[in-house]
């Protein structure tokens, strides 16, 4: 085994110390807006820690790893035309806003409230099929990084029987996922992917130290120097022949930011969580410094990497990797765990074991927030729509368990038997299309345009899919027909470009349709609670009163704090710097060009910044997720509920056709009770 008896000991007490705080917060799920949503009562610290580290499973750590391991630090110069727009779509509240207004559970719920219920129903298939799929190659990545990290064998012998350890080890994390869930679903969750988000950033900082101990700056750029024109991992401007993370890679990726905005239901649970409208915004704000040390690390170790076998100064690393490599006959394994597996060969023990638990604590806080949603989105908006009585919470919360179950049963089986022949990221394209391609359209129309209907919503959504499904045939079909590969010896589009054709294909589809088939605007001010249909004790929208017309314009409202400014105008200055920087740096790139030289200094002035940066970050969101975690259990000790708020649109009027004399609403679907704890 790769792994020492220290190691081991470190992976243990972090599992045993999630273990005793998830059977703990279990006694604090009441009903079915707990477990769907922690009752809507998560602060902006606790929801950016936490669906930061769910977004950010083992399989999300390799296909980074396989990106900069392929681009170098070239990528991360694309990645910087990300920033300018993820500012605007987080500032401005972009859909997260609005749709923490409309009080829906599930995204469907949202589009049972703007278009119908049987669209609802069709969205929730859609999405469901696309996130399992999407999810369901989870397991056995998870469960092929830790075998080849850890060194375990392939097979192991039980009751004479021999069997393959990638199933036991996927049995594991399900296993433990599945704990979770079921003790306190979205509550449990939330909690434990907080901790455990914590205890990643401060790993992340450790690893950091450790690598730059070991690796010097000199040694990295001259490895990465020594690269072929037209494949540099310094120069962004240097990458021809780098076909897959180029600049239309991250360009494809900047439109996606803004279309799909809340479109991916992978993390459903906490798109609904938030205490108010205005900490889902603040939480999206606060993404940009929760980002850093991770994205930083995602950078840096399959740089190093890449350093440790290609640089002579590390022959010893390199042949303890190489020889691992060579005994993983996989190719798209190979390429998967080239940068973990080169990762043992030069870490001290104690930091692989931390390594390690910051893997299972990736693995763990995706698995988890994974079963929840895709489970929920079935029972949701697939299975309850159907029937005429609502079931009592706790035959609510049981079917939900029943279907997580299933979707991990499903992901075990998939992950045991298909063969991934793509980058993860092109497959998670791929796969998320099916949805995602009509999604962004369905959504951002539903709350912005009066217009959109339900047939423009069909129309987006059969369009995208229609266009991913016939785009993953023909990557599949490609290599087996003559005919196709007398053509070209693969098929040109890969996930990336796939995904665009989707989106602009389902866009026309929406407008289109809904400007023809429109007969009456929908009533978004009902749909949103504002103004006469607010809420008793909510706001009746964003407020601007006393705003002046600049902050307005940058999003402001009478809901910010100083604290609040105070972030907003960081934020600010911080995107501004980096955009100013990415504009300059690519006219120059573009004109008279820059040297070796000049690009490592730059990444070295990066690097540093950045760790400043992250190292304050961790405090700091240490301090206000402490802080969000009080609030939230204090919320969560109230033991009355209302039980009517499980997720259905019980007294179901079309947002499109409103009342002839509007009146707002007094009263929830049902009166707030005390509610026992649901086991």
């Amino acid at each position: 085994m790769h792994l020492t008896l220290l190691d081991w000991a470190i992976v243990a007490a972090f599992v045993l110390t999630l273990a005793v705080v998830a059977f703990w917060i279990r006694r604090y799920t009441r009903s079915v807006s707990d477990f769907l949503a922690a009752n809507r009562c998560a602060g902006r610290y606790m929801l950016t820690l936490s669906e930061g580290l769910a977004a950010f499973g083992v399989a999300s750590v390799i296909a980074n790893f396989e990106k900069f391991y392929q681009a170098g630090f070239a990528a991360y110069w694309w990645g910087m035309m990300l920033a300018p727009v993820g500012m605007l779509v987080a500032m401005s509240g972009w859909v997260a806003y609005r749709y923490r207004e409309t009080r829906a559970l599930t995204m469907a719920q949202f589009f049972e409230m703007r278009y119908s219920r049987r669209f609802r129903v069709f969205a929730g298939i859609l999405t469901w099929i696309s996130g399992v799929l999407n999810y369901a190659v989870f397991p056995g990545i998870v469960a092929n990084f830790f075998i080849h990290f850890c060194g375990l064998p392939e097979t192991v012998i039980i009751a004479g029987i021999e069997v393959r350890t990638l199933l036991l080890v996927m049995a594991c994390f399900l296993g433990m996922a599945l704990a979770l869930v079921f003790g306190g679903g979205m509550v449990a969750v939330m909690v434990t992917d907080f901790i455990q988000a914590q205890f990643v950033n401060i790993v992340f900082l450790v690893l950091m130290i450790a690598v730059f101990v070991k690796i010097g700056w000199g040694d990295t750029i001259t490895a990465l120097s020594a690269t072929a024109p037209g494949k540099s991992l310094l120069d962004p401007f240097d990458q021809k022949d780098i076909s897959d993370f180029n600049f239309w890679f991250f360009a494809i990726f900047a439109f996606k930011a803004v279309y799909n905005c809340l479109g991916w239901q992978g993390t459903q649970g906490y798109n609904a969580a938030a205490r108010t409208p205005h900490e889902a915004k603040m939480s999206r704000v606060l993404a940009e410094w929760r980002n850093g040390v991770t994205y930083l690390m995602l950078m840096l170790l399959p740089i190093a990497a890449f350093v440790v076998l290609h640089h002579t100064g590390y022959g010893q690393e390199a042949a303890a990797a190489r020889a691992t490599l060579d005994g993983i006959t996989d190719p798209q394994i190979h390429s998967q765990l080239t940068v973990p597996v080169t990762l043992l060969s030069f870490l001290p023990a104690g930091v692989v074991g931390l390594l390690a638990a910051a893997m299972v604590a990736s693995a763990v806080s995706t698995d988890d927030t994974y079963l929840h949603s895709w489970g929920s989105i079935f029972v949701q908006d697939v299975v309850l729509p159907f029937r005429k009585k609502p079931l009592s919470p706790r035959a609510h919360i049981n079917l939900l368990r029943g279907s997580i179950v299933f979707v991990a049963a499903f992901a075990f089986v998939w992950s045991a038997l298909f063969p991934l022949r793509d980058y993860i990221f092109m497959y998670f394209l791929l796969t998320g299309t099916i949805y995602l391609g009509g999604a962004g359209s369905v959504i951002i129309g539903g709350l912005y345009w009066k217009r959109g209907t339900t047939a423009g919503a069909y129309a987006a959504m059969i369009s995208g899919c229609s266009v991913a499904i016939i785009g993953i045939s023909l990557q599949a079909l490609w290599p087996n027909v003559p005919a196709l590969l007398e053509l070209a010896p693969k098929f040109p589009l890969n996930g990336a470009w796939l995904a665009m054709v989707a989106y602009a294909t389902s866009i026309v589809a929406y407008a289109v349709v809904s400007l023809v088939t429109c007969r009456e605007p929908a009533n978004l001010e009902r749909l949103l609670h504002r103004g006469i249909y607010a809420l008793p004790g909510a706001d009746s929208g964003p407020r601007i009163v006393g705003i002046s017309r600049l902050r307005q314009i940058l999003g402001f409202t009478s809901d910010f704090t100083r604290g609040d400014r105070f972030i907003y105008y960081f934020k600010l200055g911080w995107t501004a710097l980096w955009t100013v920087i990415f504009l300059v740096g690519t006219i120059g790139g573009l004109t008279v060009g820059f040297s070796k030289n000049a690009w490592g200094n730059f990444w070295f002035f990066v690097v540093v910044l950045s760790a400043i940066m992250g190292a304050i970050t961790v405090v700091w969101f240490l301090w206000g997720g402490a802080k969000d975690l009080r609030l939230l259990l204090i919320a969560l000790r109230d033991p009355n509920r209302d039980l009517g708020d499980d997720g259905q649109v019980h007294d179901h009027v079309a947002a499109s056709n409103p009342p002839a004399e509007p009146t707002p609403a007094s009263s929830p679907a049902s009166p707030a009770v005390a509610s026992p704890a649901l086991r």
